[in-house]
């Protein structure tokens, strides 16, 4: 994308209650020009006309355009880097960055980002915050740090507005790079990027299966608590694309296998006399 505005942030919510809520929302999208609105299994369903009532005006657009999801690993999929918003630091090691920082980061990205928010009541799971790059905390008074929804979506909307200087500045489906390394081990254009949050899914169920194999969980209870710590742990590093692609290759030599499926290490017959 170089040389082109950079494209607006795509806004993601996951399991919101009120229809009024993800009107709102809408509305202060809108107001700061992004429209890529995306919801993960909205409590009362979808559509929803209490979410029409509250929009209002053009931003009803923006309720129109919005896409569902059952998974949030679906919905982020194709976004880098993906931001998740919470209030609540938790016993995850992430990243944690201020609004200025995470507007900086979108706006640098060559790919299209994504802010993450959580329910009204208990905010994003950490296996949603896992999902991201780093965590947003919102400097308040520490006596009420929780904003409502559309209140935390207007407020970082409007410090991307306020960085852009012009909304709306590019289509969200901007074309990206497929390439991998050439044959000399260059990384070509578009791998040195952050890896997308699907990208990055994709090789934490490739290595979780590979452990589990290996038998690595031998405590049932303790799986999840462990999952949550590797992918936090890998998260935070930022991985690139290309990075990510080696990974994999790392994990399947590892676990004893070529991309054909075949052994890696084949048995040595031995002759007998």
């Amino acid at each position: 994308m170089s040389g082109s505005s950079p494209a607006p942030p795509a806004v993601i919510l996951v399991e919101p209650q009120l229809g009024e809520n993800i009107g709102a929302c809408a509305r202060a999208m809108l107001n700061c020009g992004l429209d890529d609105l995306r919801l993960v299994r909205p409590r009362d369903g979808w559509p929803n006309e209490r979410a029409w009532a509250a929009a209002t005006g053009a931003s009803v657009r923006v309720i129109e355009r919005a896409r569902l999801f059952d998974r949030t690993e679906d919905a982020v999929a194709d976004l880098s880097p993906l931001l998740a918003t919470t209030a609540r630091l938790r016993e995850l090691l992430m990243p944690v960055v201020g609004p200025d920082e995470a507007i900086a980061d979108l706006l640098a990205a060559p790919t299209q980002g994504g802010l993450l928010f959580g329910p009204e009541r208990t905010g994003l799971h950490n296996d949603d915050v896992v999902l991201c790059h780093a965590i947003v905390e919102i400097p308040l008074n520490p006596e009420l740090p929780s904003l409502n929804l559309a209140q935390a979506v207007l407020l970082l909307a409007y410090r991307w507005f306020q960085a852009t200087g012009a909304g709306c500045a590019a289509p969200a489906d901007t074309v990206r790079s497929e390439n991998g390394e050439d044959e000399n081990g260059e990384v070509e254009n578009g791998e040195d990027e952050l890896a997308s949050a699907g990208e990055l899914h994709n090789f934490f169920e490739h290595l979780e299966q590979e452990l589990d194999a290996a038998e690595f969980f031998r405590v049932a209870e303790k799986r999840a608590g462990m999952v949550q710590n590797l992918r936090a742990m890998l998260a935070r590093t930022r991985l690139r694309r290309h990075e990510v692609r080696t990974l994999h290759g790392v994990v399947s030599a590892l676990a004893g296998r070529r991309k054909d499926g075949a052994a890696v290490r084949q048995p040595h017959s031995r002759s007998t006399d």
